[in-house]
């Protein structure tokens, strides 16, 4: 008898768990990284935090210059990119929607030249 009520408390809390974390609101944020003449960046660093700072996350570009971040808890987020020495500006408060796709443009400025 004991077992059983154990197992049950067990299994009733593991569903718990699992139907709470299926609630959990996700989207997507995906986008492309262009340099200072438009043109598409591959392998550039893609970083992206929460807006308050929190939780920071990279990823690079694929050989089209594009980005693509599955699975992000919705809310706001600030991203930015890097290749070449060059850092583009962070893009702020970024909003993930739930069950959509989120697209950001990112521009690397001018190479310094000598």
């Amino acid at each position: 008898m004991k077992r059983t009520l154990v197992f049950c408390l067990v299994l009733a809390f593991v569903c718990a768990v699992t139907v709470a974390d299926a609630r959990v609101p996700i989207g997507t944020l995906a986008g492309t990284v262009l340099d200072a003449h438009g043109r598409v960046v591959t392998h550039a660093a893609v970083t992206i935090q929460t807006s308050d700072g929190m939780k920071p996350f990279a990823t690079h570009t694929d050989q089209e210059g594009h980005f693509h971040i599955a699975r992000l808890i919705t809310g706001q987020y600030d991203v930015r990119a890097s290749s070449g020495g060059r850092i583009s500006e962070w893009t702020k408060r970024v909003m993930v929607h739930a069950n959509k796709t989120t697209q950001v443009t990112l521009r690397l400025p001018p190479e310094n030249k000598p």
